[in-house]
């Protein structure tokens, strides 16, 4: 195999030397200024998603659903395609194609889809569920698809903090479940195939390129289903619905997953995938800022209760 798909620069990204490695060479592990500089990646992600549900609400005052996602994967993808064209980046390898349509399907078509349907019914506390189940989901995907073994602390602390998540998320909504469920539920399991696979594809070509990549491969299926989408779904632009879609385009469904690929190749996807864990409590957070919904004295228990199951898992051996 050429250098390009095994060695790791100081990023945690392949990079290519055009020269085989020596086979008795093990390949070197970030160093803690990587740990450091991909913890504080994956976390501006987590960030940027913490964003979507409110920015998604905003949307659909002006849009469908079906007009929503797929004009949001347009604009992205239009950006996207755009940074390729500009730095010249060539087609990625065939081998990388069927991980790269597990993205597409998962991050860039599949979740925004489902939590979009689920959001019209649903409120966005309600719809933190998902994204409370989220990390843990994420970090089994990767036991599966990459051999990762995280230690019994590692499991221990996600499970405690899923929980205290799923506790807080669900006693917001008043512990009814509504239709919008099984979406929320099927968003859960294909974003998590989603970034397991955006994870470790970005261990062999830059973060930024896997995302970019996948909202390209979309192109063929998001343009014409936008067009039937705005013609068959009424438009009513205003501020809200204006600034919803241009967050979820490019703040949420491009900026924000390239620097969260590029955390997760940095610290493992297990790790980056825990950071997760207080982006319901963001969310939460941007509900009552920007859609004026209430929140319960829980929320700060639930928020430091968050916050430690974090930090044993960030210390803990993976």
């Amino acid at each position: 195999m050429r250098a390009e798909s095994s060695a790791i620069d100081r990023t945690g990204i392949a990079v290519s030397t055009g020269v085989e490695p020596p086979a008795s060479v093990p390949p070197r592990g970030p160093v803690p200024a990587d740990r450091r500089s991909g913890t504080l990646q994956a976390a501006l992600g987590v960030t940027a998603f913490s964003l979507t549900f409110p920015a998604t609400a905003w949307g659909l005052e002006g849009f469908g659903p079906w007009s929503l996602v797929t004009v949001r994967c347009v604009l992205a993808a239009v950006l996207a395609g755009g940074c390729l064209l500009a730095l010249r980046i060539p087609r990625p390898a065939r081998r990388h194609l069927a991980g790269l349509a597990v993205v597409a399907a998962g991050v860039v078509l599949g979740f925004p889809l489902l939590t979009t349907l689920a959001l019209r019914t649903s409120t966005t506390a309600h719809a933190a569920v998902v994204v409370g189940l989220l990390p843990l989901t994420t970090a089994l995907f990767s036991a599966l698809r990459t051999g990762a073994r995280p230690s019994r602390t590692f499991w221990v602390a996600a499970c405690a903090g899923a929980a205290a998540v799923i506790a807080f998320t669900v006693q917001q909504s008043g512990g009814a479940l509504t239709g919008a469920d099984a979406y929320l539920f099927g968003a859960l399991l294909i974003c998590a195939a989603g970034y397991t696979e955006g994870g470790r594809l970005a261990r062999v070509m830059p973060g930024w390129q896997v995302i970019g990549w996948a909202l390209v491969l979309c192109l063929p299926l998001s343009v014409p289903g936008a067009l039937l989408a705005l013609s068959y779904e009424p438009v009513h632009l205003t501020a809200h619905s204006v600034t919803g879609l241009l967050w979820v385009a490019v703040g949420s469904q491009f900026l924000g997953l390239v620097v969260w690929y590029r955390g997760m190749a940095s610290i493992g996807i297990p790790k980056a995938s825990q950071l997760q864990l207080a982006q319901p409590l963001l969310t939460l957070v941007w509900s009552v800022l920007l859609l004026g919904e209430r929140l319960t004295p829980a929320a700060p228990l639930t928020a430091a209760a968050v916050l430690v199951c974090i930090a044993l898992t960030q210390r803990a051996r993976g």
